[in-house]
């Protein structure tokens, strides 16, 4: 068994009896909210070199008091949008909170399927489901449901033969319907992962209207590994904990982890700090695939991407670390590793490569740009979402503060 697994309906109820997928294909693309428009496409287009493949055409841009751009890479989708005026959804989100992410969009097979079932399963629809046909023939199909996660929705899309990116938006450059090639090798969605301060309504939900299932879970708090490590002093004093449950839809491989802080500390934790910066529960981050993670990395240091550091006393105990998870297949060399920042999990030699970007509000030194940031992960056979990372980290650091006390 391999260490990130265990079983996660024990923890929250016994699976629903019906299992019938949605029929979703995978991410179609998330809407982001900013109030600067100009600088969500430097970022984009500049730093981590997506293309813009549709802009919101003038008539919509009139009618919803927003404007609009979509970025892509590969099958990546970033819609962006700023208001124009205070009657916009944009201007409503931001009205409650700072930048961040105001709907995911997945793609579905039937959407009259996917209605059925959310209908049957207590989903709420915000409205009638949009059908449209653009002057080719090719037809849109949507609908938007609300979510627990505070102001996200989710929207299923049906595309048959549409290529726009949606009704109202204009095609930019090569277009929506394309893959446009990402120097960095994003190309893909591996998970989205969202916080609030009580998470079982949200995993309750993705299982009983959504039909997932359950992949994975951790608990982990630093008091509890400082008491393992006989430092009842730092336990008493702080810490910081997160119960995350990863829940999936096995069909399309579409994944959503969801965390919530505990307690002691429950208010120091980092997952408490996000839901109070972005002023309610929402997404995280977004973690995207790549296949070279060292290259991927460094080319984005180059474009000046900042990336979450780590205490170097992790990668002086990353050796024995991966020998005790029985990881002998690295391929990436260490101080490689070491030197960008990259941390490595897994199990039985079966292993992922991950780091986090700062977040949005750090990298623009701007508190309105919200505590959303970025994940790039590479998978060498592991499905984990990097649990002995976080115990790692931990125990490296106080090491190291240990090691300076003696010295004292």
């Amino acid at each position: 068994m391999l260490p990130w697994h265990v079983d996660v309906a024990r923890c929250y109820g016994e699976p629903m009896a019906d299992r019938t997928s949605l029929g979703i294909l995978g991410y179609d693309s998330f809407h982001f909210v900013v109030e600067d428009l100009e600088r969500s496409r430097v970022f984009y287009t500049e730093r981590l070199d997506f293309q813009e493949v549709a802009h919101a055409g003038a008539e919509l841009v009139k009618r919803s008091g927003q404007e609009s751009r979509v970025f892509g890479a590969g099958d990546v989708r970033v819609c962006v949008s700023s208001p124009l005026r205070q009657t916009s959804k944009a201007s409503r989100y931001l009205s409650r909170h700072p930048a961040g992410v105001m709907s995911l969009s997945f793609r579905v097979k039937d959407l009259d399927h996917t209605m059925k079932l959310l209908g049957e399963r207590g989903g709420t629809f915000l409205g009638e489901p949009l059908d449209l046909k653009d002057a080719r023939g090719g037809r849109y199909r949507s609908v938007e449901i609300a979510t627990p996660l505070g102001d996200v929705n989710f929207r299923f899309v049906q595309r048959d033969d549409f290529s726009a990116f949606a009704p109202g938006f204009d095609d930019v450059g090569t277009g929506n319907a394309t893959r446009p090639n990402n120097v960095f090798g994003i190309g893909a969605i591996d998970h989205v992962t969202s916080n609030g301060l009580t998470m079982q309504p949200i995993v309750n939900w993705y299982r009983d209207v959504l039909g997932f299932e359950p992949f994975w879970e951790i608990t982990f708090h630093t008091a509890e590994l400082a008491k393992e490590m006989k430092s009842a002093s730092a336990a008493l004093q702080h810490g910081s904990g997160l119960r995350s449950i990863v829940m999936w839809d096995p069909e399309s491989g579409v994944k959503f982890a969801t965390n919530e802080p505990l307690r002691p500390f429950f208010r120091d934790s980092q997952i408490a700090k996000f839901v109070e910066d972005n002023w309610g529960n929402g997404v995280q981050h977004v973690a995207f695939a790549v296949k070279n993670i060292v290259w991927t990395v460094e080319e984005l240091e180059r474009r000046g991407v900042e990336f979450m550091k780590t205490h170097p006393a992790y990668y002086r105990d990353l050796p024995g670390r991966l020998a005790q998870l029985g990881i002998t297949n690295v391929k990436e060399e260490l101080a490689e590793l070491e030197r960008l920042q990259i941390l490595v999990d897994g199990g039985m030699d079966k292993y992922m490569l991950q780091i986090f970007m700062r977040e949005a509000k750090a990298l623009h030194d701007d508190t309105r740009a919200g505590p959303f940031f970025y994940e790039i992960i590479q998978r060498a056979g592991d499905p984990g979402f990097g649990y002995g990372n976080f115990r790692a980290l931990f125990e490296s650091i106080e090491r190291a503060q240990n090691a300076v006390e003696e010295k004292k």
